[in-house]
């Protein structure tokens, strides 16, 4: 399903978690498994929506240090393959309607591996200048960081 990244328009991340690929989906699809990881610590996470089916929302809050909760990410699911793949975007919300700032569509793909799970993140925009601007607001040490909070929330559970 996913292709190679195109460096003009792509961002990347990939990473081993010591868990089955059954711990890191259900992190993935478990409302308050997602809510523990999704966002750096220590901002927190609250879910609003959560529909896992293609055309179903992704809705995301975040408060950071103890402040109000604020919108995260409005986003739709693409794709939802059992284990596999969550594909989701933010240029459709819920429902399949056009988002008002379209930014990006990332695919989270899960495979086995000897040492438990290949985690990979492969998110793409429409522009260069997105792709840019997305790596300059800390891409690879946001969505780093965020894999960190997963592989250690299910590898706790699996140890």
């Amino acid at each position: 399903m996913t292709r190679s990244p195109d460096p003009e328009l792509d961002l990347a991340m990939s990473r081993i978690i010591k868990a089955p690929r059954s711990a890191v989906w259900r992190a993935w699809t478990d409302r308050a498994r997602f809510e523990k990881w999704w966002v750096p610590a220590p901002a927190k996470c609250r879910v609003v929506d959560m529909d896992l089916k293609p055309g179903g929302a992704l809705v995301t809050h975040i408060s950071e240090a103890g402040g109000e909760f604020v919108p995260h990410l409005d986003a739709c699911f693409l794709a939802v393959d059992d284990l596999m793949c969550i594909v989701f975007t933010d240029t459709l919300v819920g429902g399949w309607r056009p988002a008002k700032n379209p930014f990006m569509t990332a695919v989270i793909t899960l495979s086995d591996h000897p040492q438990g799970t290949h985690y990979a993140a492969h998110v793409m925009h429409r522009s260069k200048a997105d792709r840019d601007m997305h790596e300059e607001m800390g891409f690879h040490d946001g969505w780093g960081t965020v894999a960190e909070q997963l592989a250690r929330l299910v590898e706790q559970q699996v140890h």
